[in-house]
């Protein structure tokens, strides 16, 4: 069935689906085919957006002709020189031979190399900031290098709101399988998933460069988005933004643990499934486990990425670790892997050498943890290798049994020793609206019995929600705490912002929101003293819960300073940095009663810039 060609009223769809296609880029399994978007916006003048696969030329310029009802187009916008989407340049040009090519320059000099020739009598070059006019429709080009080459731009329709993603948002997949109707329109209910293995297999490498992208696009006012694989994404953007800013920021998408594995005669897979069952036991919210050498590695890759925790088992072989398995890790370092905690299984009949080898391999791995608890089999499952397994799977699951009200120690008085300078969410509940808020000022003040005191400023709305209610949850931040927790927390107020807003949300016995992740442990508190300090008021407490999540560090006000705190743009500026947030104020003087426009901190908190 054809594809609908409406996007909207300026904008046509002229993309094709290619069903016999078996692996995209050579490698990456694609049951369901897959799609080469184009797309035209008629206006006074009217352009084509990117070309399709050499194999759909016919096909292709068949769906311009009927797109255009027989009009000639002028301009043709190359984002992404990959041959699925550039391919028939050279066969566009011989059929509209006045229309214009715009691209980037680097995109030309790739021309060269495909086509033999850079068309320089009929091209335009443009980049950051550039802007092409058809009538209404004004085009601003978003250079995009390294998502995923480095000649690619994205494109911002001003009329419609649509940015022409270039293979960004994309996902595997012909359009007319999710859409038998053949909408191009419809939003995929598959697309987090295949959007995630396309994502992690062909971009993940260069999540800096996404963030950058995503950065920029943050300042657009987006209301569809057009790839150049997959549909045509137009509800609950925010979902897909989201998706991105995950995967390219290397965090966990889902709590939970992927077990790979490789077996020679069955007992590594044994150790592997032993491990499945007693996770599950221990209430882990999913685990996942899969054989590499029967799987598709793509696949597995993804779930790598997907999850917060990894467990490796794999048998001693030639010395080395088993050939899937090596694949496998060599995949992840390609992709930037970074940010999970790995816990390992080896197996060897009488040296194994699975933990040296792969720790050798991720060496170069930012921010991994590994397990204190190591399984080593020597040949099968034993008794003792069992208890490993055992104590393999209470640490990975420390933290969701913490979670868990039914598991957990509810008194577990060692979260006082997570008590530093340090930095908390302290999180409350106005009878209508969870909200949470930082705070550096939280110290136990007493014991037998235990007495915290939490100095909160009185702007703040937790100051005004705490002194109604007399209870409130203090949450431990932890090292691996990302900047936007901050910026969630730190720099909007409860009062007109809704900080848990699509988060499914975990609660202790008071009812009251506590963190599921970035916290080592949090604290429940009941107010039995108010201190009234002129600008700050303090909350005396006592504790009537406190939970252990896990053993990371508690985040510092100096290391979120120095590790986790984006540092300023001061190149060339004179003025004065927030020492909060990083805002710098251009200007000789800075206003006594200055307030930050970001997190809202006064001047006192500003330093003059260095």
């Amino acid at each position: 069935m054809a594809i609908d060609m409406t996007i909207s009223n300026d904008i046509r769809y002229v993309g094709v689906n290619d069903h016999k296609i078996d692996l995209f880029e050579g490698q990456y399994k694609v049951p369901q085919g897959m799609a080469y978007n184009s797309y035209a916006i008629v206006d006074e003048k009217v352009a084509i957006m990117d070309t399709v696969d050499a194999k759909f030329t016919h096909e292709w310029l068949d769906n311009i002709h009927k797109a255009l009802g027989g009009s000639k187009p002028d301009y043709l916008v190359i984002q992404h020189m990959e041959p699925d989407h550039s391919a028939n340049i050279v066969n566009f040009a011989k059929t509209y031979p006045d229309a214009v090519i715009v691209s980037s320059s680097k995109a030309f000099t790739m021309m060269k190399n495909f086509f033999g020739t850079e068309f320089e009598e009929k091209r335009l070059i443009v980049g950051e900031g550039d802007t092409l006019s058809l009538g209404r429709h004004t085009l601003t080009f978003v250079t995009a290098p390294m998502v995923h080459w480095p000649e690619v731009i994205m494109t911002y329709d001003n009329i419609d709101k649509v940015l022409f993603s270039a293979d960004g948002f994309g996902k595997f997949g012909a359009n007319d399988v999710d859409n038998p109707d053949g909408d191009i329109n419809v939003d995929s209910s598959a697309w987090d998933d295949e959007a995630r293995r396309y994502y992690i297999g062909i971009v993940g490498k260069y999540g800096v460069q996404v963030q950058t992208v995503l950065k920029k696009a943050a300042n657009l006012e987006i209301s569809m988005i057009c790839p150049l694989h997959g549909p045509v994404l137009k509800k609950d953007l925010t979902h897909y933004i989201k998706k991105y800013d995950i995967w390219s920021s290397y965090e966990a998408e889902s709590e939970g643990v992927f077990i790979a594995y490789t077996s020679v005669y069955g007992h590594t897979r044994q150790a592997a499934e032993l491990l499945a069952e007693k996770l599950k036991a221990k209430g882990c919210p999913k685990v996942v486990i899969m054989d590499l050498a029967r799987t598709d590695m793509a696949k597995a890759v993804e779930n790598a990425f997907r999850y917060g925790k990894l467990v490796l088992a794999t048998t001693t072989y030639n010395a080395e670790i088993f050939p899937f398995m090596h694949a496998f890790v060599e995949n992840l370092v390609e992709r930037g892997f970074k940010k999970r905690t790995i816990g390992i299984i080896e197996n060897g009949s009488w040296a194994p050498q699975a933990v040296r080898v792969i720790r050798k391999q991720l060496e170069n791995c930012k921010d991994i943890t590994y397990t204190d608890t190591t399984v080593s089999i020597i040949s099968a499952l034993n008794d003792e290798s069992k208890a490993q397994v055992d104590s393999l799977a209470e640490e990975l699951c420390r933290d969701y049994m913490a979670q868990d009200g039914n598991t957990a120690n509810k008194n577990d008085m060692t979260a006082l020793f997570k008590i530093g300078y340090g930095l908390y969410v302290i999180t409350s509940n106005d009878g209508d609206h969870d909200n949470g808020m930082i705070c550096n000022t939280v110290t136990q003040v007493a014991n037998s019995p235990d007495r915290i005191a939490v100095t909160i400023n009185k702007q703040n709305y937790t100051h005004h929600v705490v002194k109604q209610t007399g209870v409130m949850n203090v949450n431990c931040l932890s090292v691996d705490a990302p900047f936007s927790v901050f910026e969630n927390f730190g720099f909007r107020s409860g009062r007109n912002a809704e900080k848990f807003e699509g988060e499914e949300v975990l609660r202790s016995d008071n009812n009251l929101v506590f963190l599921s992740k970035y916290i080592n442990s949090f604290m429940s508190l009941k107010v039995e003293q108010y201190v009234d300090l002129d600008s700050h008021g303090m909350f005396i407490c006592r504790i009537t819960e406190a939970r252990v999540l896990s053993d990371r560090d508690t985040m510092t006000y100096t290391y979120y300073q120095n590790n986790v705190k984006p540092k300023p743009d001061t190149e060339g500026k004179k003025g004065y940095v927030c020492k909060v947030c990083g805002y710098v104020y251009e200007g000789d003087t800075l206003p006594e009663d200055f307030v930050c426009p970001l997190c809202k901190h006064g001047a006192s908190d500003f330093e003059p810039v260095r």
